[in-house]
């Protein structure tokens, strides 16, 4: 497994400190991100998903605790549309150059619309994909909003 992503690229030439936690991603599981904060003993609070959307069509990144669900009415609101969906797996991978179950809301192949779930400023650090299938990031909350240049949110159920 390669330790160097686009998103860690990404991060490198911003100049933020970050730290790698790779782990025995299960292509089988149910819930990656639980998984995935099982495999490294992670609260399941502090391992973010990264999920892709559309809010009135326009394509949004999404970044909510793994143990969270996505209010799509809260998500649609916070970029000032009308209705929010899940965005389909070929068009998630392709916007972003990642595969799903291992996207990063870092070094995607074009910016998109980020928000961050607002509870990632209730820890030091957050976990968050690195860009490729078993493999984790951590990071302070306000460098990973900062790098996506994203924006703090209600965005759960």
């Amino acid at each position: 497994m390669s330790k160097t992503t686009p998103g860690t690229l990404h991060l490198t030439q911003l100049g933020i400190a970050f730290a790698l936690h790779p782990y025995d991603y299960d292509p089988d599981a149910a819930r990656v991100g639980l998984q995935a904060a099982e495999a490294l003993g992670l609260d399941p609070a502090e391992l973010f998903k990264t999920l892709m959307a559309e809010v009135d069509g326009k394509p949004v990144c999404v970044v909510v605790p793994s143990d969270a669900e996505v209010s799509m009415k809260k998500l649609a609101a916070c970029f000032a549309g009308k209705s929010a969906q899940m965005m389909k797996v070929p068009d998630a991978e392709r916007l972003t150059g990642y595969k799903v179950g291992g996207i990063g809301p870092f070094g995607q192949k074009r910016q998109i619309p980020t928000a961050f779930d607002e509870t990632a400023e209730l820890f030091d650090r957050i976990y968050i994909n690195a860009g490729q299938r078993g493999l984790i990031l951590s990071l302070a909350p306000a460098d990973a909003v900062r790098a996506a240049e994203g924006k703090l949110a209600d965005l759960t159920a």
